[in-house]
Formats: C-alpha cells, structure tokens, sequence
C-alpha cells in the first residue's frame, strides 16, 4: 500500500466517480463527523458520481440516496442498489431477488441468526436488522463488547455451513443467500444508470473502503485506497488497496478527497 499523496495527478484527473464505505471509511466510531460529511459533499461538487457501497440496511440507504449529496448508493453488501431522481421525485429500487424471493429468505434467515447466537456466546443481532431486506448481520464489535477473532471465525463457519455467502466488516458479519457482492451490484449500478462500465472503465473509478468486505472492490479497481485502518486487517483480507491514508476512518476519507480536491487545482476539506 502506498501513501494517497502517490496517487498520480493524471489518474485524479481522469476519474469520474468515487465509490465509498460507509463504516469506519466515512464514519468515525459509529459517527459521521461534521468534516467527513463535508468531504462527501465536495467530492460531489467536485463533479464525481459520488456512491457509498455499503453493507448497512435497505432503511437507511432509503434515507442515504435520498438526502445526502451521493448519486445513488448500493446497500446489504450488493442486494440492491437505490437511487433518487430528484428532478422525478422517484426513488429507483433495483434488487437481486423479488420480493417474493427476499421473504422467504428471510424467514430462513431468523433461524440462522437464533443458531448463532446460541453458539456464539456474546454476539448479538444487529441493532439495524429489522430494517434489512436482504441479509442477515451479526454484531461482534458495534452495540456489544469485541468478539475476539475465534468467535468471529465460528459466526463465518456457521453462516457458510447454512449455504451463505458471509463477510467481515469492521463491525458485522453480514450472511446472505447468493453468490452477489459489492462489485456486482456496482457494475449493474453503472451499466444502467450512468452508462459506465467498470470493468472497460475501472481506470475512471477510485474506491474507499477499509474492511474484509471491501476486497472484491480494492481488487477490481486500480485506484483502491484504504483509509489508515485498514492495516489492522493485514493478514485478514484477500485484497488490499493500492494506496492508503495517514488518518484513520472519517479523517482518512476527508484526506483522500483533499488528494483529489488538490490535483484539481481545488481546495479540499479540512482534515483533522
């Protein structure tokens, strides 16, 4: 991983969109601070196609696509994406599987989670669960005291041995059925809403993230950038970015923004 001051001025100057984690990429210990939410805004004004990927619920990326300065915003780890027309006052919803596909699921999703929770001493179900649509999220670090890795481990085995596919953020293990990611949803997003392709176009496309769950997309795209504490996952992740921040989380974000902000001959957010 190399310093963001090394990611080239000609490859900022070529991109068109930023794609962002929300957990511990945006947010600050369970906060959106004053100065990331202002560097979200500037990479928007900035004129980038601004769209968080996150693993967080259908409930709360209804609220993000419609009152943040984002463009669209893909949700669940890839179940979906959302994005709000402004000038239609419509909000587009674009899912993996029907409705009718996503409550049975779910219904098989609230046994797993008892099983869990029953095995794993100390784990609890995600306090944003009711209003997910598409996952099941176990948390090991958020509402409740830290899991250590062996417990964590054992809610990933579990999830697996049900048929899903699970992945670690900083705070959940997030289980679900199909084989979908963030990548996936992404280039769907792209195809059909802005006419990009990410995989023709991966060089237009920088990515933030910090976490196990943002692998496929530090892989995918050679603009990748973790913030700073993405180094407490070396050795856990399949994948890592190509560049990173000095500052952790919400500060690490404002920093690779201020990056993209300077290149462009703009003043970025403050940075603390």
């Amino acid at each position: 991983m190399r310093p963001i001051e090394e990611l080239p001025d000609a490859a900022i100057h070529a991109l068109d969109a930023l794609l962002l984690d929300i957990d511990d990429t945006l947010t600050t210990d369970g906060r959106l601070a004053a100065h990331a939410y202002a560097a979200l805004e500037q990479a928007h004004d900035l004129g980038l196609i601004v769209v968080p990927v996150t693993g967080r619920p259908a409930g709360w990326c209804d609220h993000i696509a419609r009152m943040w300065p984002v463009d669209a915003v893909v949700g669940e780890n890839g179940a979906f994406y959302f994005r709000y027309l402004h000038a239609e006052r419509r909000l587009v919803r674009c899912y993996v599987a029907d409705a009718a596909a996503r409550a049975v699921q779910r219904a098989r999703l609230e046994g797993i989670g008892r099983a869990i929770l029953a095995a794993v001493p100390g784990a609890a179900i995600a306090a944003d669960q009711a209003w997910r649509e598409a996952d099941l999220a176990i948390d090991f670090c958020e509402d409740v005291p830290a899991l250590d890795p062996a417990a964590v481990a054992r809610i990933v085995a579990i999830m697996e041995e049900a048929g899903m596919t699970a992945k670690v953020s900083s705070i959940h293990v997030n289980g679900w059925f199909g084989a979908y990611d963030k990548l996936g949803m992404s280039r769907r997003l792209f195809a059909e809403q802005f006419g990009i392709d990410l995989d023709r176009d991966r060089a237009r496309i920088a990515y933030i993230g910090d976490s196990p769950n943002d692998a496929p997309m530090f892989a995918h795209f050679p603009h990748s950038v973790g913030v700073a504490n993405v180094r407490d996952f070396v050795g856990r992740i399949e994948s890592l970015p190509r560049h990173v921040t000095l500052a952790r989380a919400g500060a690490g974000f404002a920093e690779c923004v201020a990056r993209i902000a300077r290149a462009r001959g703009t003043p970025g957010p403050a940075v603390v």
